[in-house]
């Protein structure tokens, strides 16, 4: 969100001169941001604080532990959502390897014209609609259903929100391997049927601004996304913008719809780092601003602490920012009770945050989406690549379970 970046700008350098401290803000692309981030762990100097916009759990090892800082924050703040303090926390070792600030769910937004021609005005409710309405819509229209299968953020977050919709998931409560089962088999062969009837093989190669700039475009009739291409429609198409509505998560087999943050904001402090309190103080200073940083975000930014921002729910029924209707972001008011933390329905342990960052999970879509292998093939790959990452952080005591 460009607004929130200059005001973030901003207010780091005021805080920085008002307390003696020399801020300097850096913005990484998305796609760069995990291989920058081990190339200053690696060379033992670079910034004092680093955001990553999924949980950074394998970097455990080389993080400063910020216990500490989560209990004054608390003490201040209140109770954090439950998916921040998960996604910054390992049970296994009761340390805090990060501070997570603000989050943002990952909605459905659609197009009301073109699914109200195929008998869903208010948009898909589950997968199998996704499909069925999409193919049609993509016969009629050719515009196409956006589901990413690439190694990027919103395509991660699918894969998962789909595969649990089915009652899989890469581990189960015990931190155990999991991945290889019928229902994960189930929710590839749904996303097979859903590429070859409904999408395009653009989604194979996607980054993160791909599915939004699809959207505004008015090539996509659907996508899993947070605010923010709703936001960049109303300014560059207002006319895509006014068509755009939003839903929860798609529901599946099981009848549960729910989908990961996307993304969730944690902050972490390398061991390197030379400036450790003054970190910890920034960042206690961010979360006694989250008010004027939500809505600076335009409300992508939802906060940790909610109690820091109890105009929330209001600005949600009530667009500050033009939304037509003004309530169309209301549904956002109660997002915390279908989004869960990456590890579903484990924690977002090391192992987790590894396969999160190696996008094993897209792939895995993608091999039996582009007939490379079968479902059950590729799922089969899958638990392959992740068994050894889940072994590895067990052996150095950084998993529980067994």
């Amino acid at each position: 969100m460009p607004r929130y970046d200059r005001w973030f700008d901003a207010y780091a350098k005021e805080w920085g001169r008002r307390v003696g401290v020399d801020v300097k803000v850096e913005h990484v692309a998305p796609e760069s941001l995990v291989s920058r981030t081990l190339a200053l762990i690696e060379a033992g100097t670079g910034h004092d604080l680093i955001e990553w916009i999924s949980p950074p759990s394998q970097l455990e090892p080389y993080l400063v532990d910020l216990s500490d800082l989560q209990a004054e924050a608390v003490a201040r703040f209140g109770i954090e959502q439950p998916l921040c303090r998960k996604a910054a926390y390992n049970p296994a070792t009761r340390k805090y390897f990060g501070y997570t600030h603000a989050w943002a769910p990952c909605q459905g937004d659609y197009r009301k014209s073109l699914w109200r021609q195929v008998g869903m005005g208010d948009g898909p409710s589950t997968w199998e609609e996704l499909r069925e309405g999409g193919k049609a819509i993509k016969r009629k229209h050719g515009v196409a259903v956006g589901i990413g299968m690439s190694n990027e953020l919103d395509s991660n977050i699918s894969a998962r929100a789909l595969m649990w919709s089915y009652g899989a998931s890469v581990q189960n409560e015990l931190q155990q391997v999991v991945i290889n089962s019928p229902e994960t088999v189930a929710a590839v062969t749904s996303m097979v049927r859903l590429y070859r009837e409904a999408m395009s093989p653009e989604v194979f190669s996607w980054n993160s601004l791909s599915n939004n700039q699809g959207l505004i475009a008015g090539r996509l009739s659907y996508i899993a996304n947070p605010v923010s291409a709703y936001r960049t429609a109303q300014t560059q198409a207002p006319r895509i913008a006014d068509d755009v509505f939003f839903t929860r998560p798609l529901r599946g087999p099981t009848g549960l719809g729910i989908s990961g943050p996307q993304p969730v904001f944690v902050y972490f402090v390398p061991e390197f780092s030379r400036n450790v309190e003054a970190a910890k103080e920034f960042l206690l200073n961010l979360s006694a601003n989250d008010a004027v940083g939500t809505y600076q975000s335009e409300l992508y930014n939802l906060p940790a602490f909610p109690a820091m921002v109890p105009q929330l729910d209001k600005w949600l029924a009530d667009d500050p920012f033009g939304a037509c209707p003004s309530d169309k972001l209301k549904l956002l008011r109660d997002a915390a009770t279908w989004t869960a933390d990456i590890g579903y329905p484990g924690p977002s342990n090391p192992a987790i945050g590894e396969v999160f960052t190696r996008s094993i999970l897209p792939r895995m879509m993608a091999r039996a989406a582009q007939g490379r292998q079968t479902p059950k093939e590729s799922v089969a790959l899958a638990e392959a690549e992740i068994k050894p990452i889940f072994a590895k952080w067990r052996s150095r005591g950084l998993l529980g379970g067994c």
